[in-house]
């Protein structure tokens, strides 16, 4: 199969999930993936991404050689939102490296606070945000602010997770006393 072409025949469930099942558990198709969702143009980017995130989450151990990179796209001004609602959508569900911990935080901060960025990529980073909170539970002062202070200007969607993660927040500090 050529990848590339594949992913630029149809953006479709049926064609993802042929893309999906093609690669599989294949470590050195995973890396092809993640080479065209990186460095190829928007439209091939844009398809890639949504395979790649399933394929992650499936398989976190083909991700573990890439995250770094993949952190460190999130950080790129001109970054396409389909870029970083995949990224962001896979890193929920994977174990994230202890040394990425910080800089994923702040990413997810970033992202939450950005009046411009897109509810999904904010939903996301408050799930990697309550994931992280569980390991840091310092953080999770920061968080009840960063929510309340969103809270007027966001939808349905951003309220219903932050909400749920705010009964978790209160329910946890409420049973330490």
């Amino acid at each position: 199969m050529n990848l590339r072409e594949e992913i630029l025949a149809e953006h479709s469930k049926t064609q993802t999930n042929k893309i999906i099942a093609w690669i599989g558990s294949s470590q050195k198709r995973f890396d092809e993936l993640v080479n065209l969702f990186l460095n190829d143009e928007y439209r091939v980017t844009q398809r890639a991404g949504w395979p790649l995130s399933y394929i992650a989450s499936a398989h976190p151990q083909l991700v573990k050689k890439h995250m770094q990179v993949l952190v460190e796209t999130l950080h790129k001004e001109k970054i396409h939102n389909a870029v970083k609602r995949n990224i962001v959508r896979f890193l929920q569900e994977v174990p994230i490296p202890e040394n990425l911990h910080g800089e994923v935080m702040d990413i997810c901060f970033s992202f939450i606070a950005d009046v411009n960025e897109a509810i999904a990529v904010k939903a996301f980073s408050l799930s990697i945000l309550e994931k992280l909170a569980k390991i840091y539970p310092e953080i999770n002062n920061e968080l009840l602010v960063v929510i309340e202070e969103r809270w007027d200007y966001e939808t349905a969607a951003f309220h219903s997770r932050a909400r749920k993660i705010v009964k978790k927040i209160n329910k946890s500090s409420a049973s330490k006393f």
